[in-house]
């Protein structure tokens, strides 16, 4: 298999794109790295296709590794063919490898192995072959009698010699493809209730039914999630009559022979005793794998669009940490997320303090000029929020408020990352400094957390953690990298996931900036311990430095291209400190004057232009020429079109935050109680959390409310994350309340409101 070619074909991209990608990544270049600065070589791949070239790559690479090695031990065993060896190097698939290999993988010892070992091995070749119409089975075994052997008489010789073709069509890759194709288009999953008298969250799977090919993903961890918990019992509903015609097409070849009753029973016995176990487990493991990706893939997406929130600006906010009985830890912090004061209120039960709360709430607004107030999602969130909605109401405030979920917090708070950074503080303000700092640069204060932790997402302990762990770490480090840090003011957590750059590299940068103070200048990192040319090269692009030596420094245009940068400034003539105070603005009309383009042609096939559209968004307001004054500009200065428009961008708006473009955070003044809900009222809420089936909007009441699937679009979709993502803000109506339960029903179809 030529692995370049086939991702070509797969990822339908060209042989170059692949060549080149597939090398960066073995030269030991990270992702964001390749995606950012390799433009040219990649054809402007993204992020994400990134990973999923490189995950299918290790793939296609293990596959043929595994095809060598299943090669070799056969050959060791001396039963390699030409035609085995060529339907091994074909495989595509590593399931079709191992279906090969099975009939000479060493096995513990069996009842066929047994029947070989008594010298049975002819007579079932014999029957095998089919060959014989005439005779009688009982005189074809006598010869095969031997009680030395351990076979008494003809029965046990004509059983002993059942046994070994039973292990036979068994082992037999071809007809395995064939029973486990039938079993996955139309077996079914099914489950009942261990005690069908005992009421669970799993009553809908007490008497639950669905073909395999069909069950949705998140019905299947569900299922499995209650077969854990010892609520259910589950089993594979294979199509058994189907599979035995299936099996006695592939195997009977003589109708006529005497052989053929025996065989029926043969193969009936082989099916249930060797074949519907392994094949049960096969598709359970099936199910639960498919299962488990979708979900690492909502986890990702929902952990993406939470970690790209918007950071909200010169937010001097207080931060209440809610709670009952020990009352809300209060949390005051400046605009750059600094800790200024830090106390307890008890508005909640059992002390009810409302006034207290009040002034207490006063003084600090007052005094630190706070603006917002942010409240957790967690116990005693809605009573806390209708006591601080009618406080601010009341007193006319300029100040309001948002809720922000807590998940994670409480993992932090108590983490060895929260006690090295917070050493006087205790465990409660620590958490309510976190949430705090979570509206003011939602990314700088997650990457502190496992993402796991966050919670958005379902069944998140149940699926493969380590499957999970991956995925989650590659879409934080791909996030940091794509807004980029600050130098100065970064903290290792956030350091440590900039490409090249580890946990200890990360410390260290810390402690070179504590040591020498503020980096004037991106060469200093290789001052860093442990901080080498490699690493350098990998991690400098993503790393600013506001108010440095070079202006070029607080940009994501990499060291590389510096000196490219600085001789296309000298010949537009523009100075370099433009940069540092807001961005060239003028540039691309600079470029268009300096390179004029000719009257406008159509863009010629394959010449890449067409990658950079996304990257040009003036092209309309020049009159679409700038794309081909670039080209002009970028011959003239010896470097790629794509890492030129890059450049420009870059010099005309400086480090700009992609999180701009996400929607902004909702604030509110006032509060609605569940009793204030009615059917079809219409609200805006937030999107929490985004699952399979469907989308979790905060309303502003205790529990979110549900957008089935079918609720989100009057068009068709898939999957809810076609149309909504966490962090959106979306309006809904209320189709059905349930006040016992306290859930509520929503609806997105507004009537084309």
């Amino acid at each position: 298999m030529n692995i370049i070619e086939k991702l070509a074909q797969e990822f339908k991209l060209k042989l170059s794109q692949v060549e080149n990608t597939v090398q960066l990544i073995d030269d030991g270049n990270t992702i964001p790295f390749i995606a950012r600065y390799r433009k040219e070589m990649t054809g402007a791949l993204s992020d994400v296709t990134l990973r999923d070239l490189d995950e299918r790559l290790a793939y296609l690479r293990n596959l043929e590794q595994r095809k060598e090695e299943v090669i070799r031990i056969i050959e060791e065993q001396g039963k390699i063919t030409d035609e085995l060896k060529a339907e091994i190097q074909k495989a595509e698939v590593l399931q079709r490898v191992e279906d090969l290999y099975k009939p000479f993988r060493q096995k513990k010892s069996t009842r066929a192995s047994k029947a070989k070992e008594r010298g049975l091995e002819p007579l079932a070749l014999i029957i095998w072959a089919q060959e014989l119409e005439t005779g009688v089975l009982n005189e074809l075994a006598a010869p095969y009698v031997d009680e030395e052997k351990g076979v008494a008489n003809e029965a046990e010789a004509i059983q002993g010699a059942m046994d070994i073709i039973a292990e036979m069509i068994a082992d037999d890759p071809e007809l395995t493809a064939i029973v486990r194709g039938r079993t996955q288009r139309a077996g079914l999953i099914s489950s009942a209730a261990e005690d069908p008298s005992e009421s669970t969250v799993y009553d809908l799977y007490y008497d639950f039914s669905e073909g395999i090919s069909k069950i949705p993903d998140h019905r299947v961890l569900a299922i499995n999630r209650g077969e854990k918990e010892k609520k259910l019992k589950v089993k594979v509903a294979a199509p058994v009559e189907e599979i035995h015609k299936d099996m006695k097409d592939f195997v009977i070849n003589n109708e006529k022979s005497i052989f053929t009753g025996l065989l029926n029973g043969v193969i009936e016995d082989a099916y249930k005793r060797l074949m519907a176990p392994s094949i049960e487990r096969e598709m359970r493991n099936l199910l639960t794998e498919r299962a488990e990706k979708e979900a690492v893939k909502v986890f990702a997406r929902n952990t993406e669009k939470l970690l790209m929130v918007p950071p909200v600006k010169n937010a001097r906010i207080i931060r209440i940490d809610t709670g009952y009985r020990t009352g809300c830890k209060v949390a005051v912090l400046d605009e750059t997320g600094k800790l200024k004061a830090y106390t307890t209120i008890y508005p909640t039960e059992p002390k009810n303090d409302v006034t207290g709360t009040e002034k207490t709430l006063q003084k600090l607004i007052e005094k630190y000029k706070s603006n917002v107030i942010v409240i957790g999602n967690g116990t005693a969130s809605r009573e806390t929020e209708a006591i601080i909605a009618n406080f601010i109401k009341k007193n006319k405030l300029d100040v309001s408020y948002t809720i922000v979920n807590e998940a994670g917090a409480s993992v932090y708070s108590a983490s060895k990352v929260a006690s090295e950074e917070y050493p006087d503080l205790d465990v409660t303000t620590r958490g309510a400094m976190s949430i705090g700092r979570r509206l003011q640069d939602p990314l700088a204060e997650l990457v502190k957390i496992s993402p796991k932790h966050i919670g958005v997402g379902q069944y998140q302990h149940d699926i493969n953690q380590g499957l999970l762990d991956s995925a989650l770490t590659n879409v934080v480090e791909d996030c940091v990298n794509r807004v980029g840090v600050d130098l100065n003011t970064a903290s290792p957590s956030l350091l440590s996931y900039i490409a090249g750059v580890n946990a200890g590299i990360a410390k260290n940068i810390v402690s070179y900036r504590e040591e020498n103070g503020r980096f004037q200048d991106r060469k200093e990192l290789k001052k860093v311990a442990k901080l080498g040319e490699k690493t350098f090269n990998q991690c400098a692009g993503f790393m600013r430095i506001a108010e440095g030596k070079n202006p070029l420094d607080g940009t994501s245009v990499h060291p590389e291209s510096y000196a490219a940068a600085e001789i296309m400034l000298k010949k537009l003539e523009i100075d370099k400190s433009e940069i540092g105070k807001g961005g060239a603005r003028q540039i691309e009309e600079k470029i268009l004057k300096m390179y004029p383009a000719e009257k406008k042609q159509p863009k010629p096939a394959g010449s890449g232009l067409a990658a950079l559209a996304v990257l040009l968004p003036d092209e309309k307001e020049t009159g679409g020429n700038l794309g081909k004054s670039i080209e002009k500009l970028a011959a003239d200065l010896e470097i790629g079109v794509m890492t030129l428009t890059d450049i420009i961008s870059e010099i005309k708006k400086p480090a700009r935050d992609p999180r701009e473009d996400a929607p902004a955070v909702v604030f509110r003044n006032d509060v609605l109680t569940f009793e204030d809900l009615k059917i079809d009222m219409e609200l805006t809420g937030t999107v929490r959390n985004v699952v399979d089936f469907g989308a979790f909007v905060d309303i502003g009441v205790k529990n979110d409310g549900l957008v089935h699937v079918s609720q989100i679009s009057d068009k068709f979709i898939k999957h809810p994350m076609d149309a909504v993502s966490v962090g959106d803000t979306v309006k809904v109506k209320i189709l059905n309340i349930d006040y016992d339960k306290q859930k509520v029903s929503l609806t997105m179809k507004l009537n084309g409101k």
